[in-house]
């Protein structure tokens, strides 16, 4: 499986360097006539222009020169629970590479510090990225391959939820909370995923199933699920409200009040949910409970789904 984040694009230059991470080797090239390192790949040593260059195996253990953090995805694709850490690494051969801090707390980080590569295999063809990490960490390997997280199954020994009984009012008007449930499970919405529900849907448009003409034009740098598949996928992401209602004949769904799509999931994003009880209300048809559903990608405030779900209880 792999993911809708922008990957490198070896070429008959850059190619040794991709297929050495892929060996579990660092290779930087060297020049022969003037004996200095050149990163990244071409067809020149960067120093004396000479041609005379040839790549050559490195430690990658070097000095952090710069960092930042950001907060907020610099793409969508990245968005996370955790912020990126972007640097820039100064190797012992001089050489100064782009990449992401692995493995370290915010205090840890300092500008000079020792640090060492870490090979993050990032596609399931076999992609891997050289990340960094300090030099005290024991960490030389990650795979952030993106995986179906498990839906939750429920468990027997589970704390038994509280129990209203559809004639108690007092009890069901106290469930109406500005306050939301706990997070659900999560839920990989990946290009595979998107395909399908677009050949089933025939909603095929390019922005959802064309990962390359959406990345050179589209808004959102890839491609982005449709938003009613995301809606759909509610009925996986287990929400724990906390209560049970009973005593009923019959339950439906009854429709929305009010359905948003306010942020995109782009291909490649984890997703869960949480939702509250907006209202209750008795009418000639039953008790109406209005639950307000909100889907967000992982690490996202902004939800991309916002559902009034309707349950009519007869």
């Amino acid at each position: 499986m792999s993911s809708n984040k922008p990957m490198p694009i070896p070429t008959s230059i850059s190619a040794p360097f991709w297929d050495g991470l892929k060996d579990g080797r660092i290779l930087i090239q060297h020049c022969n006539d003037c004996d200095k390192w050149t990163f990244y790949p071409r067809r020149h040593c960067s120093h004396c222009l000479s041609s005379q260059v040839e790549f050559k195996e490195v430690s990658g253990e070097g000095t952090l020169y710069t960092y930042t953090i950001a907060r907020i995805p610099t793409l969508p694709e990245f968005a996370g629970p955790e912020p990126q850490v972007m640097a820039v690494v100064e190797l012992d051969q001089g050489v100064r590479v782009n990449t992401t801090l692995l493995g370290l707390k915010e205090e840890e980080i300092e500008i000079g510090m020792r640090v060492k590569p870490v090979r993050a295999r990032v596609s399931s063809d076999g992609t891997v990225l050289l990340r960094f990490t300090g030099v005290h960490v024991d960490l030389d390997e990650v795979d952030e391959v993106p995986k179906q997280p498990q839906v939750a199954v429920a468990d027997a020994d589970a704390p038994v939820v509280r129990q209203i009984p559809l004639s108690d009012e007092a009890a069901l008007q106290s469930l109406v909370s500005e306050e939301f449930s706990p997070w659900s499970n999560q839920l990989l919405v990946d290009q595979q995923m998107i395909n399908q529900f677009a050949e089933l849907s025939g909603d095929n448009y390019w922005i959802h199933t064309d990962p390359e003409r959406a990345r050179k034009e589209g808004p959102f740098g890839g491609t982005i699920a449709h938003g009613a598949l995301v809606q759909v996928l509610s009925s996986k992401l287990q929400v724990n409200l906390g209560f049970e209602i009973t005593g009923f004949t019959n339950m439906v769904n009854y429709g929305s009040e009010r359905l948003r799509f306010p942020s995109p999931v782009p291909a490649g994003s984890l997703i869960h949910s949480r939702g509250r009880v907006k209202s209750v209300e008795r009418s000639r048809r039953g008790t109406q409970l209005v639950l307000e559903l909100n889907i967000h990608v992982v690490g996202q405030e902004r939800p991309s789904v916002i559902n009034d779900l309707i349950i009519l209880y007869m």
